[in-house]
């Protein structure tokens, strides 16, 4: 009995063994140094070891194990993998105005797919959405997902939350085509449900328009469209169900009733005035600052038929715009990178890093701006932004140093997304 009971338990160990989940294999990336975001430091010839996706531990000068897979980055600068917290995946600079009509709707879909693909070779891993047509991007971001196309993670919005005839309403077309937005709302309490419409169809962050903007007509972007009160139920519905929130706002009174009303981070900001800087100062609002778009628009945009209206009110806040960025910054607000692309191209938004620092940042700053800074306006700190145990291994790789030269990140030479290498040159 006591030989039949010891077969049994080798029996159970066995097939205990067979059973249990093969050992996670290791990647290793390597390289000459790496930028350590949060204390600014070079790392010397880092080893970063990754398991199913994650970093599991990030050594100095050791080396990988005998015939482990490695992906060697020797000769470049190893970063984590950019965030850019203001995208619009759905759209391209190149079909302005009324051009966009010529397609079927499903044509944005299709953009979107290439979009994505472009950014997360320009370097960007994470993505925030904010803004679509006909829920395009929750698509799109299934689709990388389940590994069918390439792409960033995406943190996206759906449809953007507005008043009737305001910027995020459709304003381009006649009566008698009876376009609206599904997302629009007149009262507290409508904009509450447009929140709970937009979180059953998918969204991870809340998208309101507070003020007029830009690229719609019969707005102007200092001018509030949403009140106080409407904007603090949209807040506080959002934050119910666990979601941030965004807020489009140029206009300055706009500006101060998103952050009175608890608004997570404030887009474009661009004619912010020094009650709302104090404001975001105390409130600890992020501000999102799209301060390189407008040379591309006023370069391109009326042979992509951009409208004048909107090349005019472009035209006529740009400058204020990245004036303001440099007084919020140097008065303390917290910043993050925004490109809003799809007003320009999304594989060229890493130039913008060089305005960052031409309008006040240190190249440390403005990558912090892109890394640490966005995971933390995302919710997502320690988990994108940082390479470090327990965060997504998403790297990039230039060949220079952008501590010292910050354009290095508009051309990213590799991208590693998730353990993997998605891009190099």
């Amino acid at each position: 009995m006591r030989a039949s009971r010891i077969s049994a338990a080798v029996t159970l160990a066995l097939l205990s063994l067979a059973s249990a989940p093969a050992a996670a294999e290791t990647t290793y990336v390597t390289g000459d140094r790496m930028l350590d975001v949060e204390t600014g430091r070079y790392i010397a010839a880092p080893l970063i070891a990754i398991e199913d996706g994650k970093v599991v531990s990030v050594t100095s000068g050791a080396k990988a194990p005998e015939g482990a897979e490695v992906i060697d980055l020797a000769g470049h600068t190893i970063l984590p993998g950019l965030i850019d917290m203001h995208v619009h995946l759905d759209g391209r600079p190149e079909y302005g105005g009324y051009s966009d009509l010529q397609f079927t709707d499903r044509f944005a879909t299709v953009l979107g797919v290439e979009n994505a693909r472009r950014m997360l070779n320009a370097g960007f891993t994470t993505v925030r959405n904010l803004g679509d047509g006909d829920y395009n991007v929750a698509g799109i971001d299934q689709a990388i997902e389940q590994g069918w196309v390439p792409g960033p993670r995406i943190v996206n919005a759906n449809y953007a939350l507005g008043a009737t005839g305001g910027h995020c309403d459709q304003t381009y077309l006649p009566p008698s085509f009876d376009a609206k937005s599904p997302a629009v709302g007149d009262s507290p309490e409508e904009l509450r449900k447009r929140v709970r419409e937009q979180r059953k169809y998918g969204a991870e962050v809340i998208k309101v328009c507070a003020t007029g903007g830009v690229f719609s007509r019969n707005t102007e972007p200092g001018q509030p469209q949403l009140r106080e009160e409407e904007l603090r139920a949209i807040a506080e519905e959002a934050h119910f169900w666990g979601l941030k929130t965004a807020a489009h706002a140029h206009g300055a009174e706009g500006i101060k009733n998103a952050i009175r009303a608890g608004i997570d981070t404030i887009e474009h900001a661009s004619l912010v005035d020094d009650e709302g800087i104090k404001l975001a100062v105390q409130r600890g609002t992020y501000f999102s600052m799209d301060i390189y778009n407008t040379d591309y628009t006023q370069a391109t945009g009326k042979a992509n038929g951009v409208l004048e209206e909107n090349l005019r009110k472009d035209r006529e806040i740009a400058q204020i715009q990245r004036d303001n960025f440099r007084k919020a910054h140097k008065a303390g607000v917290k910043m993050v990178f925004a490109s809003d692309a799809g007003v320009m191209p999304h594989e060229d938004v890493g130039g913008q890093f060089g305005v960052m620092v031409e309008y006040g940042m240190t190249p440390l700053e403005a990558i912090r701006a892109a890394t640490v800074n966005a995971a933390a306006a995302l919710g997502q700190s320690g988990k994108v932004g940082v390479i470090k145990p327990g965060a997504w291994a998403d790297l990039i790789a230039v060949d220079g140093d952008p501590l010292a030269d910050v354009g290095e990140l508009a051309d990213v030479d590799a991208v590693v997304k998730g353990g993997r290498l998605v891009s190099a040159d």
